[in-house]
């Protein structure tokens, strides 16, 4: 099996003669030395934090960051001077109500992010192969762009489809250009197989940005015939954190530029094999590094690869929280031949809206959801999918949160 090229284009970057993990950690806790030294001298949120650490070890030692004080002080976050940012990547955190996370980027942390990207990339696309990008372009150094940028740093062609569009349109893209591969949401690519009908030509994808369960994953193989790539990213750890190599068996870190740890509810590590909370440590990123900073995302630390890689692997990664998951709805409701999307609301009945191939699927999904949610009061409803609709969703999958006694909207 091939080794995940992951592997090389850290080894390539960091101009190791050969990639180990004694290496590894050693780049990593010298990275992370000279972002505490950088800290105590810029002030800030970490001021106060120890200028070194003897170990990866002692990493724990230090407090956790989390969602909230990344949106409340975002700016103390920052070590650069703001004339030397060139991204910044802004938006509400779901469930506040108080001002949105704001992360920085240099340039230099933007084309660090095309070449991983390009890593994740080139072990699906081919040159000379056209890709459909189906993810948001807004702009230079937004994340359809920097897809693109990595798509052509392979010699391969970008189909730049964006997201939002409607299937009718996304089908004519299809046909005309006939790309091979495919990078956006998992869901989204399955509607779209379902819409297009006999001869899709996608025959290899990389999903990112929402759950993959399992459910899901195997429908898009039986629709491409080949397994799907999945990739964990975020705008706290630049947009790209971890890929799957040919193994097909978790996601691959990005240890030269993020120190991961799995933990417990009560902040305790956790060893490979558990399930805990992802916190991570972007030691790699210039503008603004993050210490300890918890993800809200839940996964656990694999055995090494078969594909003999160095990196850590981490399994699928999936959001907590109070009433349904969409992971488990997704999981469920795409095993449906029929069904080219859905959107889910709780508001103490689940409330789901489906679109088929053909109408009346209601009796198929209300049995597929009892599985599981026994005794879950839900109201299902199943229309026709047309070419003139588009994925119910603008962005990543969830359970929209309906009106509660005495309470407002927190969807």
């Amino acid at each position: 099996m091939r080794r995940t090229k992951l592997d090389k284009w850290i080894k390539d970057t960091e101009a190791l003669p050969e990639l180990s993990r004694e290496g590894l950690e050693a780049l990593q806790l010298k990275r992370l030395n000279e972002t505490l030294e950088r800290a105590a001298a810029r002030g800030g949120v970490y001021a106060g934090y120890p200028r070194q650490l003897r170990s990866l070890e002692e990493l724990q030692t230090l407090p956790f960051t989390t969602p909230e004080q990344l949106s409340e002080r975002s700016g103390g976050f920052l070590l650069i001077s703001q004339g030397n940012v060139e991204r910044v990547i802004s938006g509400a955190t779901s469930g506040t109500t108080g001002a949105g996370k704001r992360v920085f980027y240099t340039r230099e942390d933007m084309e660090d992010t095309v070449g991983f990207f390009a890593a994740g990339i080139s072990e699906m696309l081919s040159a000379g192969e056209r890709c459909l990008i189906a993810f948001p372009f807004t702009g230079p150094f937004g994340l359809g762009d920097l897809i693109a940028r990595a798509v052509e740093k392979l010699g391969a062609e970008p189909v730049k489809a964006g997201y939002g569009v409607s299937w009718g349109q996304l089908c004519t893209l299809v046909r005309d250009t006939r790309p091979r591969c495919y990078i956006g949401f998992p869901a989204a690519l399955l509607g779209l197989g379902r819409m297009y009908g006999p001869g899709f030509p996608i025959e290899r994808s990389l999903v990112s940005a929402d759950a993959c369960p399992e459910g899901l994953m195997e429908e898009l193989e039986k629709l491409t015939g080949s397994k799907p790539f999945p990739h964990y990213g975020s705008r706290e750890c630049g947009l790209g954190g971890a890929v799957t190599c040919p193994a097909h068996e978790g996601m691959h870190l990005r240890e030269n530029h993020i120190i991961a740890e799995i933990v417990d509810a009560g902040g305790k590590r956790l060893p490979p094999g558990e399930y805990g909370e992802l916190v991570i440590s972007t030691v790699g990123l210039r503008a603004m590094p993050l210490l300890r900073y918890r993800t809200g995302d839940y996964t656990r630390f694999l055995p090494p690869c078969p594909c003999g890689g160095v990196t850590r692997r981490i399994d699928r990664v999936s959001r907590r929280g109070e009433g349904p998951s969409m992971e488990k709805l997704d999981e469920a409701l795409f095993r449906l031949p029929g069904l080219v999307d859905c959107r889910a609301e709780f508001d103490g009945v689940l409330k789901i809206s489906a679109r088929a191939l053909e109408p009346g699927l209601e009796g198929d999904i209300e049995r597929a959801v009892s599985a599981c949610f026994p005794g879950l009061p839900m109201k299902p409803s199943c229309s026709l999918c047309s070419m003139e609709d588009g994925p119910m969703y603008p962005g990543k999958r969830h359970v929209l949160k309906g009106e509660k006694p005495g309470g407002k909207e927190t969807g």
